[in-house]
């Protein structure tokens, strides 16, 4: 849905303004002083689908996707596959987070609050929580305490990742507060995550406290038991089924196309890496034609290798199947197989891989189900798999998860605590594989802070993963 939201903005500038006082010169109807939480939610959800989750104006997701392995560039190296970046690379991305997204929930949050609108002020609470979730696993220490303290200040100092983690926890815990209130304006077809229902967002809101929870296991100061059984009290209230997937419908006439199907529009450079497509090939994956698309020049399912010193024809390269990446398609953000594969890691934690498995065949079934494959092809499967031992279960539990997880920013999280899926450094790599980005340019420039000194291959707070 291409550029969307700035329809969306204008429709919602327009209705807002409408012909009121249209001869007092002093009210210029174009620039309202006053838009409702209802015309203000669904811009914001669209940029949130489109250019942080899908990178559909920035780099950041696709540049992610290509660390670990799942996306190529076809182009010769060296490039971000090969772990080639500069400041400037981010600039989109971080105006993206801070100017157009956090700042607009900032403004929808104090709006709504001070109207009584309660359930809007939760989901702001909960998306904002999401966002600051995103830049901090991919920047560190971001601004966000000083940044939107209405006193318009430009140069806000870093909190610190740590800090930015029981933020993310205390705005989960104040929107699900606030979701559950009566008061106020209801969302519904404004919200195009949930279409208003607030059962939903109270079980994405439990199901983001136990993502959140479970990145700090090997932090410092953190113990992973602790931390695990948390989780898996946030889970008791998360999501139980796909249909609570987070998730942004396309309609995919001409200029509402799903957004990954437009990162592959055959204009493009991007193709899935070998290491991927290869996988499904090895594990004898029944998902594979669900997933991915055969070549269109040989039929065959084949990824670019990353890192390579020639160019190849974009149509001897697969690229993700109708299910991700169809006009039409889901753009998906955080889904229930997530839920269940935290659930299956955290019980590993505390209870071994005996007690995992159940969980862990749940959490696979359901993939399986998402995207079309029987029940006996999904059996024959997990057998081939074999049980969770004590030796692999951690390993098995992530392969899976971050295959459910297809293009989410989180499967590269997932690699950095945990070190799986297994990779490599790829071909002609200009370092070992990166542990986070670089801090845009254009916020050194402004905002200069001592954390901007980071390069590619330093870890981040919680990144204690040997």
């Amino acid at each position: 849905m291409k550029k969307i939201y700035l329809i969306l903005t204008v429709i919602s500038l327009m209705i807002s303004s409408g012909c009121k006082k249209y001869i007092d010169v002093n009210e210029d109807p174009n620039r309202p002083i006053n838009v409702t939480e209802p015309l203000m939610l669904a811009p914001i959800e669209m940029l949130i689908s489109q250019n942080i989750n899908a990178a559909g104006d920035g780099n950041l997701s696709i540049v992610l996707q290509q660390y670990i392995q799942v996306i190529a560039l076809n182009q010769v190296a060296p490039n971000f596959g090969t772990y080639l970046m500069y400041s400037q690379d981010m600039d989109g991305d971080w105006n993206n987070m801070y100017v157009r997204t956090l700042n607009n929930l900032a403004l929808l949050k104090s709006k709504a609050a001070a109207n009584g609108n309660a359930n809007y002020s939760g989901i702001a609470k909960i998306l904002t929580a999401y966002c600051i979730g995103t830049a901090s696993d991919a920047w560190g220490d971001i601004p966000y305490s000083a940044a939107f303290a209405g006193k318009g200040n430009l140069t806000p100092v870093y909190d610190s990742q740590e800090s930015v983690y029981k933020q993310i926890n205390a705005l989960l815990e104040e929107g699900i507060a606030d979701i559950t209130k009566q008061a106020g304006l209801k969302p519904g077809s404004d919200d195009y995550f949930y279409n208003g229902d607030m059962d939903k967002w109270k079980k994405l809101a439990y199901t983001l406290k136990a993502r959140y929870l479970m990145h700090l296991t090997k932090a410092p100061g953190y113990n992973a038991a602790t931390q695990a059984q948390l989780a898996l009290t946030a889970l008791s209230n998360g999501m139980t089924t796909n249909a609570d997937d987070l998730k942004m419908v396309f309609v995919g006439t001409p200029g509402t196309e799903n957004p990954w199907q437009q990162n592959f529009l055959p204009a493009s450079t991007l193709v899935l890496a070998n290491t991927f497509v290869d996988g499904f090939k090895t594990r004898n994956d029944p998902r594979l034609a669900k997933m991915i698309a055969p070549a269109k020049e040989t039929g065959l399912y084949t990824g670019r290798e990353a890192g390579l010193d020639e160019i190849g024809s974009l149509e001897s390269y697969s690229i993700p199947a109708n299910f991700y990446a169809a006009p039409n398609a889901f753009n998906y953000l955080l889904n229930y197989t997530e839920a269940l594969f935290i659930k299956a890691e955290a019980t590993l934690i505390l209870s071994g891989a005996t007690a995992a498995q159940p969980i862990y065949t749940e959490a696979v079934n359901a993939h399986m189900a998402k995207v079309g494959v029987s029940n006996s092809d999904a059996n024959a499967y997990l057998s081939s798999r074999g049980n969770l031992t004590t030796a692999n279960a951690l390993r098995l539990i992530i392969e899976e998860k971050s295959i459910s997880n297809f293009l989410n920013a989180e499967n590269y999280t997932d690699w950095r605590r945990t070190g799986f899926p297994l990779l490599t450094k790829v071909k002609n790599a200009l370092s070992e594989i990166p542990r986070r980005v670089l801090y845009p340019n254009t916020e050194i420039i402004s905002n200069p802070q001592p954390q901007q000194n980071a390069k590619l291959t330093d870890r981040v707070w919680w990144d204690r993963n040997l």
